[in-house]
């Protein structure tokens, strides 16, 4: 299962959100069904292996990457604590040692931190296999250290302390290389593009193209989430249908027949025939309707969006920063009422309520902006002195997914459905998709050509015309 973010947005909200404040939420408030119940302590069963798997990677990681970094000192301390009487002094070169072994354990830590420690932003449904295959070949290489440490150092109580630093220094400067190879796969790999993704949205068609690397199926799958959640404008069912006068139209058009006696027979053919031609022409008038259906919906859109350019240009002329060389205290004869941003906000959003209301009403994007999220973007804008056009940009073309992002809303799951295992490398033709419980996103693989560049040489002297003069030219 993959995580995504997406708002929980409810299409039976009130037309009249501007008359009402009343706040809908998706099960009523004074019957609960037993299959509600079951169903919110069953998506909560499922949530918290989900948030364990989410913090079991990187702890396990962690705790590897702890015992890799104190191993090195691990073998510098225990010969000074079990037997340094015995130990030969070493001198200026274990100084060097020292130094070179701090400042390499430092370049390790600040990098191990760079590229391991950042918190997961997605679950994946399998493990992510070359850091997997990384985390093992750490872990063979302290074993391995450890081992040879207890047979060469720890057994026979070795004397020669300038070998036993070197020996931790070559533990480090291999942590090193693996750190380096890390870096290769984990974020140097797919940098390169080498597949071309094409995502579309299964129930409106909307559709983009993005140019990935070498990636795995759900790593490109994660990656295309990121981009659907900024990418893709927010996802509007009421936006999907026909008109309704078009559906009455259309679902009228039935096929009758008569039943009879033998001396009606052929009246009652005659009849629907008759019927049936006429509900062939309904049909294929449809698509007229349709057209003027449309033209008259864009017509009341812009009657509607100009009603609401005005109202809003009139709102905001109501108000005025107050600037610190201003009075703030109102005066006799210049009376002045001084606001926050919020009071301002709500003093005038009512002139434009009404247009607003009607506006959203039209474009059908009313469920997705309430009256407070309108007034706290409101008094956002009055904060950073917004125009009325920078205030309208949300609401004149709807926005990617993120812009309508709740606040305490959990994110919701995907499913990734694939043929191919998971952790198998993008191919060409591969099919894959994202499900949700209302759309799907499908994504097409297609591998980038292959690019032939040659060169042709242009001689400048080349670059000469003469004047072709005919009979009927007038120069």
């Amino acid at each position: 299962m993959l995580k995504g973010i997406s708002p929980s947005l409810s299409l039976l909200q009130d037309d009249n959100w501007g008359e009402t404040t009343t706040v809908q939420t998706g099960t009523s408030e004074h019957s609960v069904s037993n299959e509600d119940l079951t169903r919110v302590s069953k998506e909560l069963e499922e949530s918290s292996p989900l948030e364990c798997r989410r913090f079991l990677g990187p702890g396990l990681g962690a705790v590897l990457g702890l015992f890799a970094l104190v191993t090195p000192l691990a073998f510098l301390a225990l010969p000074q604590l079990l037997w340094r009487e015995a130990l030969e002094p070493c001198g200026t070169p274990c100084e060097g040692l020292y130094v070179s072994l701090a400042f390499k354990l430092l370049v390790l830590l600040i990098s191990t931190w760079a590229l391991f420690l950042r918190p997961p932003r997605a679950t994946l449904p399998r493990f992510y296999v070359f850091r997997c295959l990384l985390l093992a070949l750490v872990f063979l290489f302290v074993a391995s250290y450890w081992l040879f440490y207890g047979v060469r150092v720890l057994e026979p109580r070795e004397r020669d302390y300038r070998g036993i630093v070197g020996y931790a220094a070559s533990l480090v400067d291999a942590l090193l290389f693996i750190q380096y190879l890390a870096l290769v796969l984990l974020e140097v790999r797919h940098l390169q593009p080498a597949f071309c993704l094409k995502v579309v949205r299964t129930t409106d068609g909307a559709s983009r193209f993005y140019n990935v690397g070498h990636l795995s199926i759900q790593r490109a799958a994660v990656w295309v989430l990121d981009q659907y959640y900024s990418d893709f404008p927010v996802y509007n069912p009421a936006l999907l249908n026909l008109p309704k006068s078009i559906l009455s139209k259309k679902s009228s058009g039935f096929k009758v027949y008569t039943l009879g006696e033998e001396n009606n027979t052929n009246n009652s053919t005659g009849q629907s025939r008759a019927m049936i031609a006429a509900a062939a022409r309904r049909r294929d008038n449809s698509h007229n309707e349709y057209y003027y259906e449309e033209a008259e919906m864009e017509r009341r859109v812009r009657k509607r969006k100009a009603r609401l350019l005005v109202a809003v240009e009139e709102a905001f002329t109501h108000i005025k920063r107050l600037q610190d060389d201003e009075p703030a205290a109102s005066s006799p004869k210049h009376p002045r009422e001084v606001m926050d941003p919020r009071e301002a906000a709500q003093a005038i959003f009512a002139p434009m309520a009404r247009a607003m209301q009607k506006y959203l009403r039209t474009t059908r994007q009313q469920p997705y902006h309430s009256m407070e999220s309108i007034i706290n973007h409101l008094q956002f804008c009055i904060t950073h002195n917004m125009t009325p056009k920078a205030f309208l940009e949300r609401y004149l073309s709807p926005g990617p997914t993120l812009q309508y992002q709740r606040e305490n809303t959990m994110g919701r799951q995907w499913t990734l459905v694939s043929e191919e295992p998971v952790t198998s490398a993008l191919s060409k033709g591969l099919v894959f998709s994202l499900r949700r419980l209302d759309f799907s996103l499908v994504v097409t693989v297609t591998p980038l050509p292959f690019l032939h560049l040659g060169e042709e040489f242009i001689d400048p002297k080349s670059h000469k015309f003469v004047m072709r003069l005919q009979s009927e030219t007038s120069v």
